[in-house]
């Protein structure tokens, strides 16, 4: 685990503006800057960044955060492998993560560097490889093609790698999954006669390859192995490349091969990415919806297509949202999207690709094959089997509507299914409303708050009104102040510290009014004491509201003598016109 001081003193080394201008060109705009968002499509600049905060937040999307966030939310990478980018700009050593590296491994930077250093080689040995370029062209992959995609060739026999590394026998190369020893203890090249196609992460880096043999060798597709680099369940080929151009589009296309990725590409289609030999999981779909607000999921029509299009689905439904949407195309059996768009052309592999079935549809005809719908019996299988499917779902309007579509093709009422599939449990209760009254007096105070944290030690909690979602949020931010100490925790260190708390969309949006408003520096103490005595008149009239209900239920006499002292001076006040504090 990081500690918490580490990435504080990380936020405090980060230039927020000069991190995002490096990927969003930035303007002045007053005292911030703005762009439009890279996060959503818009003509006019919504994004805004506050240097004297460190806060980013458009008002368009509402994409809010700090350095962390927004690399995060820019490259879909982890938070680990956010923090990791993040040192190493500010050249921050990072403390040890057992769980990441080995305890005697070599460094990251170090294996990446073997890998680029294997990637250029590759690169070079293609221009010497008549076979290896007859067989790109004859797949219609042109030089800028190839050059884009970094694409390479190893060649045959053992030690190839060893005429660019001297240091053949360095364990760093068996660690990168460059070289392989036998049981003998002899070295070799894990990747021989064989087209290479770097796998690179969200900063461009290599991690990985994966070599498409040349002739009738088998496997056919060979990757690299998980290395401290590279984990396939969270990697995609062609990500980099094709950022730009899912952005444009808001869509992204998942396929199953490289060749498939650059074939989509050579036609003019490069928002495609493909996972890399393993079955979609919820971390590629998370990250992938991070770049894009539409993914298909487009496959070969046979049975082992068919598999993975619903195993895409099945590890889509915990992550999908209410903005989201996810389709299928799975092609005619024998085509694949890179014979498809070389003999159909781009514009008609888009429109397949406009046509997608939508989740729902497809998780419902997919069921559907396997159960007879004239049947009693195969209706309530139907219903069966989509229970365990409706229960991880996320989006409760998504579901609500398959719940709908499940009952007209069972015949079961929308009311039963719910009951059958036990979905009520799965509804959360609506939150209760704060009074009308309670925004107006505490979202001024949370803005407070956060331009000036040495307040929560001056703010009776007590006076807060319970029901009230702001109170929460109050509570929360001045307990991470109070646990910081005699050591004040920045701006941007105290929201990223509140990260995945149920109340952080509260406090962001606190923090964006504070971007758009900010409390003049001389007037800050006079808007608390002002919000303290509102605070206090608001306790004194719930506690007289308390003993009006009390003297209702049991007249005067029912009260306590303090009791009876508090209401007669409440009541006394309230008929001069004073106010009860």
């Amino acid at each position: 685990m990081i500690p918490d001081a580490f990435i504080q003193d990380l936020l405090h080394r980060i230039d927020l503006v000069e991190l995002i201008d490096g990927y969003v060109p930035l303007k002045k705009t007053g005292a911030n800057f703005a762009a439009c968002c890279p996060f959503h499509s818009e003509k006019s600049p919504s994004f805004t960044v506050s240097p004297s905060k460190q806060f980013y937040h458009c008002f368009g999307c509402g994409a809010h955060g700090s350095a962390i966030g927004f690399l995060m939310a820019y490259s879909g990478s982890g938070f680990v492998e956010t923090i990791r980018e993040l040192a190493s700009r500010c050249g921050l050593p990072l403390p040890d993560e057992q769980r990441h590296v080995p305890q005697n491994g070599p460094r990251l930077q170090a294996l990446a560097e073997r890998m680029a250093q294997a990637a250029s080689f590759y690169y070079e040995q293609l221009k010497r490889s008549e076979s290896a370029i007859r067989y790109l062209k004859e797949r219609g992959v042109s030089g800028e093609l190839a050059r884009r995609f970094g694409i390479g060739y190893a060649p045959p026999g053992g030690k190839g790698l060893a005429a660019t590394f001297d240091d053949y026998d360095n364990p760093e190369l068996q660690l990168a999954g460059l070289v392989i020893k036998n049981d003998e203890g002899r070295l070799y090249d894990r990747f021989r006669d064989r087209v290479m196609f770097p796998i690179a992460n969200q900063k461009g880096e290599v991690i990985a390859f994966g070599g498409r043999v040349l002739g009738a060798g088998e496997p056919k597709y060979l990757n690299s192995p998980e290395t401290p680099l590279f984990e396939k369940g969270r990697e995609l080929f062609g990500l980099p490349q094709a950022r730009t151009a899912i952005r444009d589009s808001d869509t992204v296309i998942v396929v199953e091969g490289y060749m498939d990725v650059v074939a989509l590409a050579q036609h003019g289609i490069g928002n495609a990415v493909a996972t890399l030999g393993t079955a979609t999981t919820p971390i590629h779909v998370q990250k992938l919806l991070r770049q894009a607000e539409r993914v298909v999921f487009c496959f070969d029509g046979d049975a082992a297509g068919r598999k993975a299009a619903w195993r895409a689905l099945e590890n889509s439904l915990e992550v999908l949202g209410e903005q989201t949407t996810i389709g299928f195309v799975l092609l005619p059996e024998g085509d694949d999207p890179d014979s498809l768009v070389r003999q159909g052309g781009g514009q008609a592999f888009q429109r397949l690709i406009l046509e997608a079935t939508p989740l729902s549809d497809f998780l419902l005809r997919e069921l559907s094959r396997h159960c007879d719908l004239s049947s009693a019996e195969g209706r309530a299988r139907l219903v069966a089997d989509a229970k365990p499917l409706l229960g991880r779902m996320l989006s409760p309007l998504l579901r609500l509507q398959l719940v709908k579509r499940l009952a007209e093709i069972s015949g079961f009422s929308q009311a039963e299914v719910e009951r059958l599939c036990a979905l009520r449990a799965i509804a959360k209760p609506a939150p209760a409303r704060a009074p009308r009254q309670t925004p107006s007096l505490l979202r001024p105070l949370l803005r407070l708050l956060l331009q000036n944290p040495a307040l929560g030690s001056r703010l009776p909690l007590g006076l807060l009104p319970e029901q009230a979602p702001e109170t929460r949020a109050i509570r929360l931010l001045c307990a991470t102040i109070a646990s910081a100490g005699t050591q004040p925790l920045a701006y941007p260190a105290l929201l990223e510290k509140l990260r995945g708390s149920a109340e952080e969309t509260m406090l962001h949006a606190a923090a964006a009014e504070l971007m758009q408003q900010p409390f003049a520096e001389d007037e800050i103490d006079s808007e608390f004491d002002g919000a303290l005595a509102q605070l206090l008149e608001g306790e004194h009239k719930r506690a007289f509201a308390r003993l009006q209900e009390k003297v209702q239920k049991l007249g005067v006499a029912g009260l306590s003598r303090e009791e009876k002292q508090q209401y007669l001076q409440a009541l006394s006040a309230r008929s001069k016109g004073g106010q009860t504090v």
